[in-house]
């Protein structure tokens, strides 16, 4: 394979820069490193119809297009997918086949060469194969490789057919070789379909290169980094040590991530004949090779030592965003901009400002974001970012919104948990600036309650339909419709008290409390008017009041379960009344009222 590799090289030189070039790129890299650098130089050189879209103010020329073409996916690895699961997009959402390969029409004929499927997981989207095959047909435009990032769960029986179509380089992600360590890591069964499709794979002549991604995790599967090893003795696969890398949803600790240099000093001292292999050009791994071995090693450190200086990749996600940086949490919808009946020369221009926002390197994994940035199962492919509490970033010379209005300063604020109040702080936001839940692991369990209150202002037609009073008229379709949902007290009373109960679970960082009592009453109310507008002779005097008491023996206070009793109860209100007034209502003035226990004391609010 290897020797097919270089075959292929050398013609796709001569074939697309000439004679000339592939005699200089065919002397060099037969002697020094120095001499090798400069022929990769010369063969930059001598592109040409490269866009300047693609070229970032960095100087960086980006002609790696990595396309994810799902959200789905088969398993479920815990760096990859929250435990909660993510929130897919409507499939109206999802890019089309002829939007796929209309981008990357786009693209190739702007520069891009290589091209790599990704997802979710690639192999759950219909039609891949015939997108393989439309891909394929854009070789004359100067497309030299399509590859496609795998899990191998449903892969070895259709891998020949996408060979076939067009594919010629294969990533397969295994982390582990112990089945039963593979349920616990992706949450699914299916090691032995992998090990299949890895056989498979290796035996299939159409393929120009295969590679093993690992992702390492200490105390996890980094003993397991010689048994890795040991595939390369009489296989030709490239195996990839990669980084455990912080995205949201993953509960990254820099404790669990084992740097590259490490991995290296525990190989080197069962192989101390290891050498280092030369890399491909812009390559994301560091290659080693140990002689004898069929195979190779790779290391992908994205965390301790970044290769963004050399970076050539755009991200296309599935729902259409262009992302310039995995580790950034920025994106622009191309998806919208073709909708829109954008023209190619439209599109290469929104291309090309996201090009020039990119940073010149992302940030250090202690600043990744891991709060606005997606998961990764919802990019496709590996690496993100995270701002320190009372940082910025800075914002690139040239970054526009897609109506070309600057992005500007304040759109990138984070929360933080420092106040300009000396002694002041957040409680749910920890010291790295991250939403955390408050311990009250020391605390003592104490009697507490709290009383909360809250109003809905109404008008006298929907006042008269709750009390019964007045001139309601029972033959109006839209008081029969309000009626049929039934009795708006009894139904937003019940509504309230299961909100409270649920309080937890809609609230994130809430404690669950074993709650002892709620009550709630909702009393209408005749010449009460907003307390923001007293003088105001127009506004609603009617209104219905709800009152909620929360009372438990627990380590933390009620009021929440108060208010959101409160909240829920006049949201229902409205539900209820809304074919009468859903227009002229007003939900307000909901404020803890009382409350009782607690190190802070009691606490009553005046009048």
């Amino acid at each position: 394979m290897a020797y097919q590799r270089s075959s292929w090289l050398c013609s796709a030189i001569s074939r697309k820069y000439g004679p000339t070039c592939l005699r200089y790129y065919s002397q060099n890299t037969r002697t020094t490193p120095r001499a090798k650098a400069q022929s990769k130089i010369a063969l930059i050189d001598a592109q040409t119809q490269f866009s300047p879209a693609l070229v970032d103010s960095f100087h960086r020329r980006h002609d790696y297009l990595r396309i994810s073409l799902t959200e789905r996916c088969n398993l479920r690895c815990f760096y990859c997918m929250p435990s909660e699961g993510v929130e897919l997009s409507p499939a109206d959402h999802i890019l089309t086949d002829d939007e796929i390969i209309r981008l990357a029409n786009l693209f190739v004929r702007s520069g891009v060469t290589k091209i790599r499927l990704t997802g979710g997981e690639p192999t759950v989207r219909k039609g891949l194969d015939g997108i393989i095959r439309r891909l394929n047909e854009l070789r004359p435009f100067g497309l030299e490789s399509i590859g496609m990032t795998t899990n191998g769960i449903a892969l070895h029986r259709r891998l020949p057919l996408y060979i076939e179509n067009g594919l010629t380089h294969l990533n397969l992600s295994l982390d582990t070789l112990d089945p039963f360590k593979f349920e616990i890591m992706t949450r699914r069964p299916g090691h032995d379909a992998v090990l299949r499709s890895l056989n498979t794979a290796l035996h299939s002549q159409g393929l120009r290169s295969v590679k093993l991604n690992v992702v390492v995790v200490k105390g996890l599967n980094d003993s397991e980094v010689l048994d890795f090893v040991k595939l390369t003795a009489d296989k030709d696969i490239s195996v990839r040590f990669i980084e455990f890398m912080p995205f949201t949803g993953n509960k990254w600790d820099k404790a669990k991530m084992v740097p590259s240099s490490e991995l290296l000093d525990i190989i080197s001292r069962e192989y101390p004949s290891i050498t280092r292999a030369p890399d491909e050009l812009n390559d994301t791994a560091r290659s080693w090779k140990i002689p004898g071995h069929a195979g190779s090693l790779g290391f992908i450190s994205s965390m301790s030592d970044h290769f963004c200086s050399s970076c050539n990749r755009l991200r296309l996600t599935a729902d259409g965003q262009i992302k310039v940086c995995l580790f950034d949490a920025k994106e622009v919808s191309l998806r919208d901009e073709m909708r829109r009946g954008a023209s190619d020369e439209d599109l290469l221009n929104v291309i090309g400002r996201a090009v020039q926002g990119k940073q010149e390197k992302h940030a250090g994994m202690e600043d990744i974001d891991v709060i606005t940035n997606r998961p990764m199962i919802l990019i496709g492919g590996i690496q993100p970012r995270k701002c320190r509490a009372q940082t910025r970033p800075s914002l690139p010379a040239q970054s526009y919104l897609l109506d070309h209005t600057p992005l500007l300063p304040h759109i990138y604020r984070r929360w933080s948990s420092s106040s300009s109040q000396s002694g002041l702080r957040l409680t749910h936001i920890g010291s790295d600036g991250r939403p955390c839940m408050v311990d009250v692991g020391n605390k003592d369990a104490t009697k507490r309650s709290a009383t909360a209150s809250g109003r809905i202002y109404i008008p006298r037609s929907a006042y008269d339909l709750v009390t019964g009073s007045g001139d309601a008229d029972s033959t109006d379709k839209t008081i029969q419709k309000a009626r049929s949902k039934g009795d708006v007290i009894t139904v937003a009373q019940l509504a309230a008290i299961m909100g409270c109960k649920r309080t937890a679970d809609l609230i994130p960082l809430c404690h669950p409390l074993q709650i002892s009592n709620v009550s709630v009453t909702l009393t209408p109310e005749c010449g009460v008017r907003p307390v923001e507008q007293p003088g105001n002779e127009d506004a609603s005097e009617y209104s219905i009041k709800c009152t909620a008491t929360v009372a438990c023996e627990g380590k933390t206070g009620v009021e929440m379960e108060a208010l959101t009793a409160v909240s829920v109860g006049l949201l229902t209100v409205w539900d209820m009344l809304k074919a009468v007034a859903g227009k002229e209502m007003k939900i307000g003035e909901i404020i803890v009222t009382h409350k009782t226990g607690g190190k802070s004391g009691d606490f009553t609010r005046g009048p």
